[in-house]
């Protein structure tokens, strides 16, 4: 009796069980194929198309970008939630760096996230790790070199994420400071504006021997009228009468490998550039050591803005730096 009626008990269980598993199969089935396979292979996550955008929030080499002399390599961050056509910025490693180093190392990453914005990080694969400020071909407008790679890192996410090309920043530390200045200088019809920390005015690192270093410029004695520097950023795109970017600038008054006149140089440059004066238009202290100047205008879309840290070395780019370059740029939403 007892053996029957323990059957007859389990019987509802299992059918109500077998109901169960048969209602729930077509919802994994549905889910499963409805979502991105993690198991991607390493072609499909580093050589993204224009018809199918790499996958979202993660560091991603980009291959077969576009015209590239210099063999640099392209890493880009998307954030999970991208503005509509969102803006661009390129950040720029240091010497001995890399691109994905830079973006382990910055903010600008956790800022693309909280604004939507998409960051190009280019890396250099010469054994210097230092990009080429100095050649003939990289101070001039298409003249080839790592400027050219650059460019067509930032087309190809252009192209790709429909992004918008009046919103294109670039920012970079010491060596990446230099190409910041060296970018703006080459293509000021793609570049809104820069964000240089601790680096030398376009021009300043220039030689004509093929070395990559300029010892000259390093140590501050390259000294040029408000004209002769407007001039050198001119001549790299002889002709061009259209807006020139905005540049914020960064620099410590104990940096021991770029010395700090290069910083009112670059000061003397980016003025003339923007067609203004030596005077500023206002002068605050944001933070305890900290000199701001602003040319031209007194909000944070000054066309020229310089900060001098005093008693900071060459390590200009500190934590809550970054914040203000994305406000300089206006893409934290406060400005259009």
């Amino acid at each position: 009796m007892s053996t029957t009626v323990g059957t007859i008990a389990r019987r509802p269980l299992r059918s109500v069980l077998v109901a169960l598993l048969a209602g729930l199969l077509p919802l994994l089935a549905a889910t499963f194929l409805a979502a991105p396979s993690a198991r991607a292979s390493a072609a499909e996550r580093t050589e993204p198309s224009a018809t199918a955008p790499i996958a979202a929030a993660a560091l991603t080499e980009v291959t077969n970008f576009g015209a590239n002399p210099s063999n640099l390599k392209m890493y880009v961050y998307v954030p999970n939630r991208v503005s509509a056509r969102p803006a661009v910025l390129v950040a720029v490693h240091y010497c001995t760096g890399s691109g994905p180093v830079f973006y382990g190392s910055t903010e600008f990453a956790s800022l693309a996230d909280r604004y939507g914005f998409i960051v190009i990080y280019p890396s250099v694969t010469r054994s210097s790790k230092c990009f080429d400020v100095s050649s003939r071909q990289a101070l001039t407008r298409g003249g080839g070199s790592d400027p050219v790679g650059i460019k067509s890192m930032v087309d190809w996410v252009t192209r790709t994420y429909r992004a918008d090309t009046g919103r294109i920043f670039v920012t970079g530390a010491s060596s990446g400071a230099m190409m910041t200045n060296v970018l703006l200088g080459d293509y000021p019809d793609v570049f809104a504006a820069g964000a240089a920390f601790a680096g030398v005015p376009f021009g300043c690192f220039a030689t004509t021997n093929g070395s990559e270093w300029n010892s000259e410029c390093a140590d501050g004695r390259v000294i040029h009228t408000p004209q002769e520097w407007g001039n050198i950023v001119r001549n790299a795109y002889p002709g061009y009468t259209g807006a020139r970017p905005r540049m914020q600038l960064w620099h410590g008054t104990a940096d021991p490998t770029l010395r700090y006149p290069n910083f009112g140089e670059e000061v003397k440059q980016w003025t003339n550039v923007r067609g203004l004066g030596q005077t500023p238009s206002s002068t605050d202290s944001p933070r305890a050591g900290w000199t701001r100047t602003r040319y031209g205008a007194t909000g944070n879309r000054a066309p020229v803005e310089a900060i001098s840290l005093q008693g900071v070395a060459h390590d200009a780019l500190r934590p809550g730096m970054a914040a203000m370059a994305i406000t300089f740029f206006g893409l934290d939403g406060t400005g259009s």
